[in-house]
């Protein structure tokens, strides 16, 4: 291991690239708007939406800007999150690894640039659009240098049965998602959740710190692959119920699921995406249990069809996974405020 250069914490960069007063407020109208969903307290829908990767500056603020129209639409009945997500998981550590290590996608890693890179994009969201948005915890010592600025984070398939993922999730204010391991496991995700949900004492970033526990943690279902690497679904109308009943057996606090349409759901045929969301909302309308629990879903979604290579030159278009592109997107997002 070679110690290339010390980098800022998370303080200094949040110095150097500030969150506004107004911004902050906008923040914490928009908290405590997606915070009353998961409570029970407002019966809004969510949709966290957007690209699969957030690899590129100017056509993932020009995404993020056509979305606000869309919620202008159904601001009655929807509350959309964009992902801007920045930090990318690879199976195999090859490839891509996301804006906080390659602010360039076709050039070397340059991790100091890249934590400049997501909070500045992460502020201009909210200073150019007035959304707050999602991103993935995919390295929770990074958290904090984007704490000021993010309405819901999620924890990946990969990272569920991490302990510390678990214990800075603890400590967190807004929504955490944990997602179901690539192996279905939704025991693994219940007590990931559970862990969450209590108080702890640990080590982060040179720090002793206690946490209160975060009653937001809540489940999201992705999807699984079997022994033989097949994708196996777990969005259908069994598999809410039986998630419903695994809530009903242990003391979790607000019990809740977003339903990720892509992924093994999917299995990355993300045209796919569209389909499983009206099953989702169908199951929804035939069970009051499930229309409780489930609380939104996550898309995929670009300006562009599909994905291409790193050096594919398609603007728009997704670098990792297929995503749906704006057009059958904005149609989706109406339909499924037609069927709530």
């Amino acid at each position: 291991m070679k110690f290339l250069r010390q980098l800022p914490i998370p303080q200094e960069i949040k110095q150097q690239f500030p969150i506004s007063e107004k911004c902050a407020a906008i923040k914490a109208e928009r908290d405590s708007m997606i915070a009353d969903v998961f409570t029970g307290s407002s019966n809004k829908f969510l949709l966290i939406i957007g690209p699969c990767s957030a690899d590129n500056e100017t056509s993932v603020m020009d995404y993020v800007g056509r979305l606000v129209g869309l919620q202008d639409k159904v601001r009655d009945k929807i509350i959309i999150i964009p992902r801007i997500y920045t930090n990318k998981p690879r199976t195999t550590g090859e490839g891509y690894k996301g804006m906080a290590t390659q602010p360039d996608p076709t050039k070397k890693p340059d991790l100091l640039e890249g934590l400049i890179s997501i909070r500045r994009l992460h502020l201009r969201a909210i200073e150019e659009t007035g959304f707050v948005c999602a991103d993935e915890m995919l390295y929770p010592e990074n958290y904090r240098y984007l704490s000021d600025l993010l309405s819901y984070i999620a924890v990946g398939a990969r990272s569920v049965e991490n302990q510390q993922h678990r214990l800075t999730s603890s400590g967190i204010r807004v929504p955490v998602g944990m997602k179901n391991p690539t192996s279905g496991d939704l025991s693994v995700m219940l007590n990931s959740i559970r862990a969450a949900q209590l108080s702890h004492t640990f080590l982060y970033r040179g720090w002793e710190v206690e946490t209160e526990g975060n009653p937001l943690t809540h489940a999201i279902l992705r999807g699984s692959v079997n022994k033989h690497g097949r994708a196996m679904q777990n969005y259908h109308y069994e598999d809410l119920i039986l998630l419903h009943e695994m809530y009903a057996q242990r003391n979790l606090q607000n019990p809740a699921v977003i339903v990720d349409v892509n992924h093994s759901n999917s299995n990355k045929q993300y045209l796919e995406q569209i389909r499983i969301c009206k099953e989702v909302m169908h199951s929804r309308k035939h069970n009051s249990d499930i229309s409780r629990m489930v609380k939104g879903l996550m898309i995929e979604s670009y300006i562009e069809d599909g994905c291409q290579k790193v050096d594919g030159g398609v603007y728009g278009k997704s670098i990792t996974d297929p995503c749906l592109g704006w057009e059958k997107s904005e149609r989706l997002v109406l339909d499924i405020a037609d069927m709530l």
